[in-house]
């Protein structure tokens, strides 16, 4: 038996600030990409290029080998902005029976470290910071080139190891814990008080006891909580439990974010796969069930998903700039650095790549060097220009494509919305203001009854007496807010 999800949202998306498109939209686009990009090619080999197909590895003999999407609905029931579409899961007893009982071959690279230098110093007239390093241009550029070995810089380039005296530091109590051996985890992070947790739903009893899920919060985001009796000395808020970093290394909060988004393996060593959610989503299908879904079931070691909308990293650069995610100098910069580096528009002569730009707030990862190699090259980007993740992701995937062969399962946003759902940030939260009811009145009744009332006839009525407010008003509430945070 298997199961197919799809999980509804009442928090509309108020991130994507630039544009929005109904489901029956994204379903056509993504019927039309499908048909452009994959479709052609199975027509090529005889297959029926019409049909739009959950892409499955495993074979004709998995579950889910025949798993296809519903047709688009009807226009009377298309709904506004991006929504989640189905996705085929296996039970969590066959997602845990289909795990590797091996590591996957890291093509190439098989030796990663990572630089230490105590003293770094800023030599070259980019950015960077005392927690990256500050690579130069030569390093950088050298960290492209894969190699059996490697030394790369990775963030954490302080202290005898991450999370002690060197920046982002971990509370003693919390380091031993980050080094025990995982086969999975989930992690999470809120810094700069921006979001409120939300707790995972669905979640089975055997990750429960198996998976750990670990936030990472700054003392701005603690002492609100202690504050609002929300953390206590046991430090776990429902499934989560919470790590607070000291000695933030970057005053802007989102950047701090990324550090334990891209570079969980520095924070935890000894595990196997990970799966990185934003701190505005909740988490509402096993891990199991993703991790088999998004990689076992694909043979692939990282995925992501691809926009909702934009596949080119210029024209998500320029919605950056036009939804002042980021000072425009600064997008600008970076883009024409990577203009001279080589990266033009996309077009259908990266196929099989299939889009330039995440959308990258969920990251799933199996913990080999070279999946380490990508997001501590990707974090170097983000150190060196702006945060926008976006904007550097496909620059460092082409590089390492370039030289080993990888790649990335770049999987539809309306997969990945099937598996979280995004709530608004807690300052939205905490300005809205409480659901109004709204009152509807039944429509006028037609002139002729109306004069016959007036003539002293009496209007029949059928079935039992109607009493005062029995579907005569109706009430209909703003949306109900789950509340599935604290």
């Amino acid at each position: 038996m298997i199961e197919v999800r799809i999980i509804e949202s009442n928090s509309p998306n108020v991130d994507q600030r630039i544009g929005t498109m109904s489901m029956a939209h994204y379903i056509n686009a993504t019927r039309n990409e499908a048909s452009r990009i994959l479709g052609r090619r199975n027509r090529q080999k005889g297959g029926d290029g019409n049909r739009f197909q959950a892409s499955v590895s495993k074979g004709a003999n998995h579950p889910c080998a025949n798993f296809t999407f519903p047709p688009p609905p009807p226009p009377h029931l298309r709904r506004i902005g991006p929504r989640p579409c189905p996705v085929c899961y296996l039970p969590v007893d066959q997602a845990i029976a289909s795990m590797p009982s091996s590591p996957s071959e890291s093509p190439v690279l098989h030796n990663l470290t990572y630089v230490h230098d105590e003293n770094p110093i800023k030599t070259e007239p980019h950015g960077g910071s005392d927690f990256g390093g500050y690579p130069s241009l030569k390093q950088r550029n050298d960290s492209f080139d894969i190699k059996e070995s490697m030394v790369v810089h990775c963030g954490f380039v302080k202290g005898s190891k991450p999370g002690h005296q060197t920046g982002f530091d971990f509370d003693e109590s919390d380091l031993a814990g980050l080094q025990q051996f995982h086969e999975i985890i989930v992690a999470s992070a809120i810094f700069g008080n921006y979001d409120l947790i939300q707790q995972p739903r669905n979640i089975s009893e055997e990750a429960k006891r198996n998976v750990p899920f670990y936030m990472f919060i700054d003392e701005e985001t603690e002492a609100y909580m202690k504050n609002r009796s929300m953390l206590d000395s046991s430090k776990r808020v429902g499934l989560w439990r919470i790590i607070v970093i000291h000695n933030v290394p970057y005053s802007d909060a989102r950047r701090n974010g990324k550090v334990p988004k891209l570079l969980l393996h520095r924070i935890f060593p000894n595990i196997r796969y990970s799966i990185w959610i934003d701190g505005k989503l909740q988490l509402v299908v096993d891990p199991y069930q993703i991790l088999e879904r998004f990689l076992w079931r694909q043979n692939a070691n990282f995925a992501i998903s691809r926009h909702y909308r934009r596949f080119d990293v210029f024209v998500e650069a320029e919605a950056n700039k036009a939804a002042g995610k980021y000072d425009n100098s600064s997008i600008d910069a970076q883009v024409d650095f990577y203009r001279t580096e080589g990266l033009t528009p996309y077009s259908e002569a990266k196929l099989p790549i299939i889009s330039d730009v995440p959308e990258g707030c969920v990251l799933i990862k199996e913990h080999i060097p070279i999946t380490n190699l990508f997001t501590c090259l990707w974090f170097n980007e983000v150190d060196r220009f702006t945060s926008r993740d976006q904007l550097s992701f496909g620059m460092v995937r082409d590089k390492i494509m370039a030289k080993v062969n990888w790649h990335i399962n770049m999987f539809l946003d309306c997969e990945r919305r099937n598996f979280v759902i995004q709530a608004y940030h807690r300052d939205l939260l905490e300005h809205m203001p409480p659901p109004v009811a709204v009152i509807r009145h039944p429509p006028a009744l037609p002139n002729i009854i109306t004069r016959e009332r007036n003539q002293g006839k009496k209007i029949p009525r059928h079935g039992k007496d109607r009493r005062s407010g029995s579907r005569h008003h109706h009430k209909a509430s703003a949306g109900n807010r789950e509340s599935n945070f604290f």
